[in-house]
């Protein structure tokens, strides 16, 4: 069960003007840190082997941008299962709940080098984009899912080999706490394929920083890493349900609102790989 020591979630009709207040600060910060900070990163980085270059235009930006929610919106997180993060030069998978873009920005400072899988849209965007396309993330196009789950295997190969992890979010799109969405099999026949380890990462950013609105809520955000997963001999099916049966249970752990039974399907659902 959840600890009662939980406040309420983020996602309230009225949030308070203080929080308001904070989250336009907040969004300034980071409006600011991306246009200042990629400039000269993309420049520099273009002479950077992808492993330094990860790091230095995706990395140092992450953590400016956690800086600021941290000082600015009140924003701070507890990490539990720190030592099971990789160390040892293997490229691993990380599968990973999503909940807000919090995440995106959390984890290139706990787990790196890594990539993401992520929507070919995100290319086009000023400065975000060009950054994106220089740490060469796995670039997918959601309507056409076999060919996405032919990049990923592909693309994903690559960058394993090459001892840089690669980030999946199994359910595709933004699932806040309370209810599910089931988890697409693209990340756990990577691994199975490519017999890399696997890290699952459970968390209750949605709590914080809703995926329904722009406000933000000071408090923390629990996330919790498990050991890793050695895959060969695991069948992609059995993967699969290992870990979307394991951040589930975290999630409900964790969380100020448990699962309550509603299972997110519909329009989006066609859009997993």
């Amino acid at each position: 069960m959840n600890s009662s020591s939980h406040s309420a979630v983020a996602d309230t009709p009225n949030p308070p003007l203080s929080h308001k207040l904070r989250s336009v600060l907040f969004y300034i910060w980071l409006a600011v840190v991306t246009i200042i900070w990629f400039i000269p990163s993309l420049l520099v980085g273009l002479f950077l082997p992808l492993k330094a270059r990860n790091y230095w235009v995706m990395g140092i930006h992450c953590r400016l941008v956690i800086f600021g929610l941290r000082w600015i919106v009140g924003i701070r997180c507890e990490v539990e299962g720190r030592d099971n993060i990789p160390s040892d030069g293997r490229g691993y998978v990380i599968i990973s709940k999503h909940q807000s873009t919090w995440e995106t920005f959390m984890l290139p400072t706990l787990i790196y080098p890594h990539v993401q899988v992520v929507k070919k849209e995100l290319s086009y965007l000023p400065f975000f984009g060009w950054g994106l396309q220089l740490i060469q993330p796995i670039f997918i196009d959601r309507n056409k899912k076999t060919n996405a789950l032919k990049q990923v295997i592909q693309q994903g190969e690559i960058r394993l080999k090459a001892g840089i992890h690669v980030l999946v979010f199994p359910e595709g799109s933004r699932i806040p706490s309370g209810k599910r969405k089931a988890f697409s099999k693209g990340g756990a026949m990577l691994a199975t394929k490519t017999a890399a380890p696997v890290i699952t990462v459970a968390h209750n950013s949605s709590e914080r920083w809703p995926n329904t609105h722009w406000v933000k809520s000071p408090g923390v955000i629990r996330l919790v890493i498990r050991e890793a997963i050695e895959t060969e001999g695991l069948s992609t099916a059995v993967l699969n349900e290992l870990t979307e049966t394991w951040i589930n249970e975290q999630v409900d752990r964790i969380s100020a609102l448990p699962f309550q039974g509603e299972y997110v399907e519909a329009a989006t659902s066609g859009k997993r790989f």
